[in-house]
């Protein structure tokens, strides 16, 4: 539902140490709403804190885990009590991303993707929608899917299916939530000015450094700021927003893929060679080493 005036209400945004989480948590303070952030990072959550104060509203800090659901539903007890309600909107921004070829993606990787990315949405409406539904008044959950979620992308595979879970996830609360206060709002950004390509510990080994190299230059001169997105979110919840496309690429994946899945394919491997997203791999290199075993007259050969 839309909540068209946001003073003094209570927005939760996890993920909220950094990147599109911290300028989400400030648009809404902005709008005079008090702000529980929530992160695992102490440090980001206490700078994020300040700013907020500055503009005059209060800020609850959580360090929280949302991939641990027990922690998730302690952190929602508390809340409920120190809050004396629930919050009014939930926003589930919180993620981690992995970049390189599926082939070349351990099993770990997928593991970790999906606790945070899609457990973790999942932890927090599980947590906190029964109160939040049940106090009724307007309410908004947003979720953070990405462009990927929408059409895919080479190299990342991992990242690509959390977030197309999290696009399906928000479509059925929608309909599940059909007749109550509470509102989904599902949130694409495209390309974002974000660290991503320097954490060389969420990227694969079998990525050279000069692709990341070239990835993070072109992110810096043509992605957007996180802030863009945070503005977006912000209107969705005030207008009852139920998707936003924020940012480069966004809009144009969603409509090429409405129109034509091979075209997305063909247009999305050339913008991704182009960005340093994907570059033609030897087959070799595609493939990890097995050992291979054939048979000549009776005789191994490896």
């Amino acid at each position: 539902m839309p909540v068209p005036d946001l003073a003094d209400t209570w927005v939760l945004v996890t993920g909220a140490a950094s990147g599109i989480g911290f300028e989400t948590a400030l648009a809404f303070a902005r709008e005079h709403a008090h702000i529980v952030a929530v992160d695992i990072n102490a440090d980001g959550l206490d700078a994020l804190a300040q700013d907020v104060q500055r503009l005059g509203v209060r800020c609850l800090t959580r360090c929280v885990d949302v991939a641990d659901a027990q922690a998730v539903q302690r952190l929602a007890d508390e809340l409920l009590t120190t809050l004396g309600g629930p919050v009014q909107v939930l926003v589930n921004n919180a993620g981690v991303a992995y970049f390189g070829p599926f082939l070349h993606s351990p099993i770990a990787s997928w593991r970790r993707l999906l606790d945070v990315n899609l457990m973790g949405t999942v932890h927090m409406c599980h947590a906190f929608l029964p109160a939040m539904v049940q106090a009724g008044g307007a309410r908004q959950v947003v979720n953070l899917s990405s462009a990927v979620g929408l059409t895919g992308s080479p190299n990342l595979s991992v990242q690509s299916a959390t977030k197309h879970a999290i696009m399906g996830l928000s479509d059925s609360l929608s309909m599940e939530l059909e007749g109550t206060s509470v509102g989904v709002t599902v949130v694409c950004p495209g390309m974002i000015n974000t660290p991503l390509a320097r954490n060389r510990h969420a990227t694969s080994p079998v990525i050279p450094q000069e692709q990341l190299d070239k990835l993070e230059a072109h992110w810096r001169v043509h992605g957007a700021h996180p802030s863009t997105v945070a503005r977006r979110i912000v209107e969705a919840v005030q207008d009852g927003e139920d998707l936003v496309l924020a940012g480069p690429l966004a809009h144009a994946m969603f409509l090429i893929k409405r129109l034509s899945r091979r075209l997305t394919r063909r247009l999305t491997l050339i913008a991704s060679r182009n960005r340093g997203v994907w570059r033609d791999y030897p087959l070799a290199e595609r493939v990890p080493a097995l050992r291979r075993q054939r048979v000549m007259g009776g005789e191994s050969v490896y």
